[in-house]
């Protein structure tokens, strides 16, 4: 697994533009902790956001994921490009001749990809820790420790995000189609959802199909946390609503994305494998 993956940082590490993008991706994740620093300060108005409570334990584990989830397509980015260079600079021809099977060329890309949605994991999770530890209202370990498994949802979507566009840099052989692609396939999506709910009059039952489709399946395993948020769910109590919205991270959601995770790895090998490069 090491050599595999010596091999994949190598070719990253001699490409400007992943570098590149790896670092603003990087960037933008930890300007989640530039949050902290909004402040209004106008006359009578005093205003900070951090002291709102959004970094509570456990609440900063569920919010710190979601908004990190959000920059996911940098890195989307750096895993289409890494396939397509493969193709444009002939090095997957290369490294076949060299004596790289097919299968562990494969292999050295889905542990990138892992590799990718660990540090990733690690950064956000740090991010949060330390912005909870700053913040929060509730330092005690039980609390703190509360809400970890949307850590391990955030990897896993990510696992699961970037199969996805490896599968389609496999597939396309181009970056810029490749992305076209992902972003025509959410339209799909969106469009079959739209059409189970309105169209077939399913509006107590689209969501039962559409937790299969990948995008939506990778979607559900956090969803949105602000209607959480105390506030908010104060403001709707006052207005005589009730939020009863399900926030945990569910064992079904992240089965289904594991599952095309292995279907989209496996479609990537059969294409490798079958054509002729």
């Amino acid at each position: 697994m090491f050599r595999l993956l010596q091999i994949e940082l190598k070719k990253i590490q001699h490409n400007k533009a992943s570098k590149t993008l790896i670092i603003i991706y990087f960037f933008l994740l930890s300007s989640i902790a530039l949050v902290a620093a909004i402040k209004f300060d106008i006359g009578p108005i005093k205003f900070h956001l951090a002291e709102q409570g959004i970094f509570n334990f456990p609440y900063v584990w569920h919010l710190n994921t979601y908004l990190a989830a959000g920059f996911k397509f940098f890195l989307l980015l750096v895993i289409v490009s890494m396939m397509a260079n493969e193709y444009s600079n002939r090095t997957l021809k290369q490294n076949l001749i060299d004596g790289l099977s097919k299968k562990e060329f494969v292999l050295s890309k889905f542990y990138t990809v892992i590799l990718f949605a660990f540090i990733s994991t690690l950064f956000v999770g740090i991010t949060s820790l330390v912005l909870g530890l700053i913040y929060s209202d509730f330092n005690e370990i039980a609390i703190i420790t509360t809400d970890l498994e949307y850590l391990l949802a955030y990897f896993i979507k990510l696992v699961g995000f970037f199969s996805f566009g490896l599968f389609l840099g496999v597939l396309i052989k181009r970056s810029a189609f490749a992305v076209g692609a992902m972003l025509v396939w959410s339209f799909i999506e969106a469009i079959a959802m739209g059409l189970l709910k309105w169209k077939f009059d399913m509006k107590d039952s689209y969501e039962s199909i559409a937790q299969f489709f990948p995008l939506n399946s990778m979607m559900n395993l956090i969803k949105e946390p602000f209607t959480r948020f105390n506030a908010i769910k104060t403001a709707a109590s006052q207005l005589g609503e009730e939020v009863t919205k399900d926030f945990s991270v569910q064992f079904q959601d992240i089965s289904i994305v594991l599952i095309w995770t292995v279907i989209f790895i496996y479609l990537s090998y059969y294409l490798i494998k079958k054509r002729d490069l």
